[in-house]
């Protein structure tokens, strides 16, 4: 095989991969490591103060002006069921597109934007504990390290209507 064949052939396997790759945002909450598409993230703000919502349910915890935008913000903490934390410096807000809405929400550190093969994400186990089960998508093993797959899709379902 000629040397250009070969190198066109490792070129063709190098996309064959990246083209399983799928750009996720991790951040933490806890000592637990979610990630999220990031296709569905619009930005991440450093932690800004909160209106808050009169009557909203425990895990809104209120709204921001986004450039002239409204934008509710809920506790990721809240979502899955975790102990409160104060916010720190490295508290952020992910800004994510929900349906016809943006969505903030307030997680403990955004750690980095990682590239995961598609192939590799699995099923999550069923646990029995409802709190945000119905937003894990999956599980990932990065590195010996366990990431928790997320999509906030289905906020829609907990807001009062």
């Amino acid at each position: 095989m000629t040397n250009a064949l070969v190198a066109a052939r490792d070129h063709d396997d190098a996309d064959d991969n990246a083209a399983h790759l799928i750009k996720h945002v991790s951040f933490t909450l806890g000592e637990e490591t979610y990630a999220i598409n990031a296709a569905r993230v619009n930005e991440v703000l450093r932690y800004t103060e909160v209106t808050p919502v009169p009557g909203a349910p425990s895990f809104i915890l209120g709204i921001i002006n986004l450039r002239g935008n409204v934008v509710t913000v809920i506790n990721g903490r809240g979502v899955f069921g975790l102990p409160n934390h104060t916010i720190s410096e490295h508290s952020r807000i992910i800004v994510v597109d929900i349906e016809d809405f943006a969505l903030g929400i307030v997680v403990d550190k955004v750690s980095a934007i990682v590239d995961l093969n598609a192939e590799e994400i699995e099923t999550p186990p069923a646990t029995g504990d409802e709190a945000g089960a119905r937003f894990i998508q999956g599980v990932y093993n990065e590195d010996d390290e366990l990431l928790i797959l997320v999509d906030f899709s289905r906020v829609t379902e907990l807001l009062p209507r």
